[in-house]
C-alpha cells in the first residue's frame, strides 16, 4: 500500500482532505482519527502534525507527505516537492519597529526571534548576514516590545496584526510558501501508485482552473472564435443542423470565462454555456 501523510489540523488539514476526497480518496471522518485504509485505491492515509510530516516522509517510513512548503524547509528534512497545491499561500517577511531596522545588513548583530529558526537562519547564511535566532512559538510580535529581540520573522498577510503591535516589515521577502507534496529525497520515482495519486491531483488542480465551455457561432466567425477559445490542445467543433453554424467546446480558465463569454457574444455567437469540471486527465 502507498503509505501517505496528511496534515492532521491547523490550515493545511481542511483544504488537502478536501481535495483528497475530490480526487477518489477515502478521508477520516472524525478528526480523532489517526490512520484511515483506502483498500479500493490501495492507499493508507496517516494524519500527522504538519511540522513533523517532512521527518517521517524523509526516514522513508511514509512514501508521500503534504505539508506546506515553509515547514518542509524549516525541518532540514531530506525531502523535497514534487507538486504544489496552490492553497495555504504566505509570505515571510522581516518586521521590526519603524525606522530601527531599514534593510538585511541592518540585522547583523542583532536577534531575531521568530517560530521558523530553520528558513531564518538558512536565509541569513545565504546572504552572509552574522545574526542570533530565538525560537518562539507563537505571538512572535511581542518579542521586540519585550526586550527579547529587535527583528521578527514571521508569515505576513495583510500586515495588520504587525501594524498593530507598531511594527512594519523591511527587506524583501525570505520566501512564499504553500502546500505541496513531498517525498524523500531520491526515491523511487517509478512507483506506479504514487504516480497515479500525482495524476489524481494534478487532475483536481486542472479541474479546479478551467470550466468547460460550449458555444454557437457561425462558421465564418468559427477562426476569431476558436482564437478566443483554443482550449488546452485544439476546441471540439461539429456542424450543426442548420447550415452555416457549427457547435464549438473548449477549456477555458475559470478566470476569464466571463470576459470570454462577452467576446463570443460580441462575435455573434450564441447559447454560450459554461460547465464546472469536476474530474480530469490530461
Amino acid at each position: 500500500m502507498l503509505r501517505i501523510a496528511v496534515p492532521n489540523k491547523g490550515s493545511l488539514s481542511g483544504p488537502a482532505s478536501a481535495m483528497l476526497h475530490e480526487a477518489g480518496y477515502r478521508q477520516r471522518k472524525e478528526s480523532k482519527e489517526l490512520v484511515t485504509v483506502d483498500p479500493d485505491n490501495e492507499v493508507e492515509f496517516f494524519y500527522l502534525r504538519p511540522k513533523d510530516i517532512a521527518i517521517y516522509v524523509s526516514s522513508g517510513k511514509l512514501d508521500i507527505g503534504i505539508t506546506g512548503q515553509d515547514l518542509l524547509i524549516d525541518s532540514g528534512a531530506d525531502a523535497e516537492t514534487i507538486l504544489p497545491l496552490g492553497f495555504a499561500r504566505s509570505t515571510f517577511r522581516f518586521a521590526s519597529r519603524p525606522g530601527a531596522v531599514k534593510d538585511l545588513a541592518d540585522l547583523a548583530g542583532k536577534t531575531i526571534a521568530t517560530s521558523y529558526e530553520g528558513i531564518v537562519g538558512k536565509y541569513l547564511a545565504e546572504h552572509g548576514v552574522d545574526a542570533s535566532v530565538v525560537h518562539l512559538d507563537g505571538a512572535v510580535e511581542t518579542a521586540i516590545e519585550l526586550g527579547v529581540a529587535e527583528a521578527i520573522a514571521d508569515v505576513v498577510e495583510t500586515g495588520t496584526s504587525l501594524r498593530n503591535a507598531g511594527l512594519e516589515v523591511f527587506g524583501d521577502p525570505i520566501m512564499k510558501s504553500e502546500a505541496c507534496v513531498i517525498r524523500r529525497t531520491g526515491a523511487d520515482t517509478d512507483n506506479t501508485k504514487a504516480q497515479q495519486f500525482l495524476r489524481r491531483l494534478q487532475g483536481v488542480l486542472v479541474a479546479r482552473t478551467y470550466v468547460m465551455m460550449d458555444y454557437d457561432c457561425r462558421a465564418e466567425h468559427l477562426e476569431k472564435a476558436v482564437a478566443l477559445t483554443p482550449g488546452l490542445e485544439s476546441p471540439t467543433v461539429s456542424p450543426l443542423h442548420n447550415e452555416g453554424w457549427v457547435a464549438v467546446r473548449a477549456m477555458v480558465p475559470a478566470k476569464d470565462a466571463q470576459r470570454i463569454m462577452d467576446d463570443l457574444y460580441a462575435l455573434g455567437a450564441r447559447a454560450i454555456l459554461t460547465t464546472a469540471i469536476h474530474a480530469c486527465r490530461l
